[in-house]
């Protein structure tokens, strides 16, 4: 039930919206009263969406429900304490505890960027909360700076579990589309390909870049131009990355399946808050020698004042190590007063492959030959958290 009060309207008959704390694609978060309790709460009121048809809506409301209830069970210092999820008029509102200090966000755009030591210490923080929240089978999908609150006390808080994905903000949603801010979203969900752990620990990485320089190293002017840097072109972590550089090239690693883990990465952060060193871990390899092609035919649409426009690329790059050919063994000089080696025969050359011997066998795709694509139909959201 909502009333209409001396002060502001009353949800569900308990919780009294008082000032407007924030508004974006994300919704409308109040400070309210909750006054069955005396206490000062943030209310989240999500916004209705009229394209959709009455099923559509009722069923983005009962995941967006089903959602926030499994992020209240989580409990964990650095994750948001969802006290209370309530409905009026078929339109859900998230009740949450209020954390004063303002977004992460906004602290890098009112003081400027944080040091290599201050993003240790959120990334460790973020990384806790992302493990409790992954063990417990919750992704976030929308783990950026506006997402992650920071207290007068520097308590690092991640908010907006999951509410993204159904919400419809920077996340690829089970129909393929991209809404939102695709600058911390991993290559994985762009092409529609696997959602899991890895993709949140991506956009880690691109986070801990922001807050150290400013800005996410995928930023470009246009959304294509954004959706080329995360899937194809050459990843360049800012120079203020040094310090963490081991960490951030390996939760930017494209492939999820050789992404660095959250323990290993959180393990890498405290060492070096203890002893100003990270130490890669076993097994890890620059991202930036890894042969890659990456080919994605997206449908780009961005939405202003009712206008939009589309355009249809196909991304493609190759990025080596070199031209791929082994290096030639240094010659080998015999003993003093040994004979010389056999010269060995001349090779003779391959047998061209017969039909039999390649039958069942797959070879390797001819260069510019048909290749398999992956649609991706982008929507630009309202606007950040």
């Amino acid at each position: 039930m909502v009333t209409e009060g001396e002060t502001g309207r009353v949800i569900a008959g308990r919780y009294r919206l008082q000032d407007r704390l924030g508004r974006g694609g994300m919704g409308v978060v109040w400070r309210a009263t909750d006054q069955l309790l005396g206490r000062q709460v943030a209310v989240k009121e999500l916004p209705s969406d009229d394209s959709l048809s009455a099923a559509q809506a009722r069923r983005r409301r009962d995941r967006t429900l089903r959602e926030a209830r499994a992020v209240a069970q989580l409990r964990h210092p650095n994750v948001i304490v969802v006290h209370d999820v309530v409905e009026h008029d078929e339109r859900p509102y998230i009740v949450m505890e209020l954390v004063d200090g303002g977004s992460l966000a906004d602290r890098v755009a009112g003081r400027g960027p944080v040091d290599a030591r201050e993003a240790a210490r959120i990334g460790v923080a973020l990384l806790g909360a992302l493990r409790t929240a992954h063990a417990a089978g919750v992704l976030h999908r929308d783990v950026k700076p506006s997402n992650v609150l920071v207290a007068e006390d520097g308590r690092v808080v991640l908010t907006d579990f999951g509410v993204a994905h159904v919400a419809g903000t920077s996340t690829l949603t089970e129909s393929g589309t991209l809404v939102g801010s695709p600058e911390y979203t991993a290559p994985e969900r762009m092409a529609g390909s696997r959602t899991g752990p890895e993709s949140d620990l991506w956009s880690l990485g691109a986070l801990l870049c922001a807050v150290l320089s400013g800005e996410s190293p995928f930023h470009r002017d246009s959304l294509g131009g954004i959706l080329h840097a995360v899937v194809s072109e050459e990843i360049r972590p800012p120079a203020q990355a040094g310090p963490l550089l081991p960490v951030i090239r390996g939760l930017l690693e494209r492939d999820p399946d050789r992404r660095l883990d959250a323990a290993r990465a959180e393990a890498m952060l405290r060492a070096y808050l203890e002893t100003g060193r990270t130490f890669p871990p076993a097994g890890t390899t620059d991202p930036r020698r890894s042969t890659r092609t990456v080919l994605l035919a997206a449908l780009l649409a961005a939405a202003t004042a009712g206008a939009g426009i589309s355009a249809v690329a196909l991304i493609t790059d190759r990025d080596g190590g070199g031209d791929g050919a082994p290096a030639s063994p240094a010659p080998r000089t015999p003993p003093p007063g040994s004979a010389p080696p056999p010269a060995s025969p001349p090779a003779e050359p391959s047998p061209e492959p017969s039909a039999d011997r390649s039958a069942g066998r797959p070879s390797a795709p001819e260069p510019g030959g048909p290749v398999s694509t992956v649609t991706v139909t982008v929507s630009q959201g309202a606007g950040p958290t």
